[in-house]
């Protein structure tokens, strides 16, 4: 099987690292992005199978207007979205699913309750 391609967006390196340790199972290629432009440019390139987009970040694109952008793209419609933010406000969340996020996660969050989102968006095949 091969292995489930994990775009991270995140400005903040060291938030990076955490994710990326937390997603290195071995059942993900693992990719990075410091900006909600750079993110999206990446994810029209390697097409992956899930995101994990920070909300507020500097630059042309927060996480609401990234997350918008590959939902609308006729190539990522398959693409998994999870916003990962502090701002964890009724609005907030409101916000997270008109962008068409699929899962909207509240830092801070615990490593197994990423995994078992990510498990449940991309189905049991992921972590065996």
């Amino acid at each position: 099987m091969k292995n489930k391609k994990v775009l991270i967006v995140e400005d903040q390196a060291d938030i990076r690292i955490l994710l990326r340790m937390t997603l290195d199972t071995g059942s993900f290629e693992i990719f990075e992005a410091e900006s909600g432009a750079e993110g999206f440019r990446m994810a029209e390139t390697i097409k992956p199978d899930i995101v994990l987009m920070d909300v507020m970040m500097p630059g042309e694109l927060d996480g609401f207007q990234a997350c918008r952008k590959i939902k609308d793209h006729p190539r990522l419609y398959r693409t998994s979205v999870i916003l990962i933010t502090a701002r964890g406000q009724q609005e907030d969340h409101a916000l997270g699913a008109i962008a068409g996020a699929d899962a909207y996660l509240v830092k801070p969050f615990s490593p197994l309750e990423l995994l078992d989102t990510i498990q449940d968006l991309l189905g049991n095949t992921v972590m065996q």
